[in-house]
């Protein structure tokens, strides 16, 4: 998957200036600097037209989703999914850098019918798919949590790919925008300092679950990231900050793989994740998080089946 990194800030000195002058025959400092009071003034002109206009709302383009369904799923069909999924959102985001996202599986399906992977797709945002998210074989998942970064209005998309194949989609609409380019909340040394902590969270049974809901745990994963987009930009220097996010989640009890994330720049400053599972065992549960310059972070914690808080 692409992401996009933005061409960093480039100090104009006297000596590129002079080799672009001299690299065009019969230019001079007068023609220069006459060009580029030109430039200038169309600039400002277009900027103070723009102000003039009448203001319109951002309104999410739903042309943008044949596209993206084609890149990302190719000719494959996908159907309502109101049957089997849900995602939840707010209409109007609080912070466009840290709005909550919620998947909910439907718990009376088929249980010869189950879910395999849930693609986070936000249309608007510079990389689409925000996250892929794969549910451990038994470890029957019914509610996924986590918060993303959204940089304009836009359709928020769950689409669910079922073990036979078949994909299914819910859609919800979010207005957020600048989410993407946000400046994040802690410095560069903190961010450094701190960066792949994690804490665990355990929570007691939960009716959310189903049918399974007397066995049924809720934990929840955050992990100390900066989780950098690649469009957001260094107050001090002006330049661009590099992108640098986590790329990956896993999370075990025990050898049993409960669940695995492959994330993006979407997923929000110090990423975190809350899932509904069933427990395959009493083993420890476990955390191994990969980000896009190969550090790899890991942490470990007791199950404890009373759901005392791991701190």
């Amino acid at each position: 998957m692409l992401v996009h990194r933005p061409v960093t800030n480039r100090k104009w000195t006297e000596e590129s200036r002079m080799t672009s002058i001299n690299a065009v025959p019969g230019t001079s400092d007068r023609s220069f600097f006459r060009r580029t009071a030109l430039i200038v003034f169309r600039q400002i002109f277009a900027v103070a037209a723009a102000a003039w206009l009448p203001s319109t709302p951002s309104i999410a383009n739903e042309d943008v989703w044949p596209d993206l369904k084609s890149n990302i799923f190719g000719e494959r069909n996908i159907r309502d999914g109101a049957a089997i999924l849900s995602v939840d959102a707010p209409y109007r985001a609080h912070d466009a850098a840290l709005v909550p996202i919620t998947i909910t599986t439907n718990t009376s399906r088929d249980v010869a019918r189950t879910i395999k992977t849930v693609t986070l797709v936000i249309d608007e945002n510079p990389a689409p798919v925000a996250a892929v998210f794969h549910l451990g074989s038994g470890s029957d998942i019914t509610r996924i949590s986590t918060r993303v970064r959204i940089n304009a209005y836009s359709h928020v998309r769950a689409v669910a790919e079922m073990n036979n194949g078949e994909l299914y989609m819910v859609s919800r609409f979010v207005k957020a925008s600048g989410g993407c380019s946000a400046p994040a909340s802690k410095n560069h040394d903190q961010a450094v300092a701190e960066m792949g902590k994690m804490r665990l969270r355990q929570y007691g049974r939960s009716a959310a679950a189903g049918k399974n809901s007397d066995r049924a745990r809720e934990v929840q994963l955050q992990i100390r990231h900066p989780n950098h987009s690649g469009l957001q930009m260094d107050q001090l220097t002006g330049y661009y900050i590099p992108a640098h996010f986590v790329e990956k989640i896993e999370i075990y009890q025990g050898a049993a793989r409960l669940l695995a994330i492959k994330g993006a720049i979407s997923l929000s400053e110090d990423p975190s994740v809350r899932f509904i599972f069933t427990p395959v065992g009493r083993e420890n549960l476990e955390a191994r998080v990969v980000d896009n310059d190969e550090k790899v972070f890991k942490g470990s914690w007791p199950f404890r089946e009373a759901g005392d808080k791991n701190m």
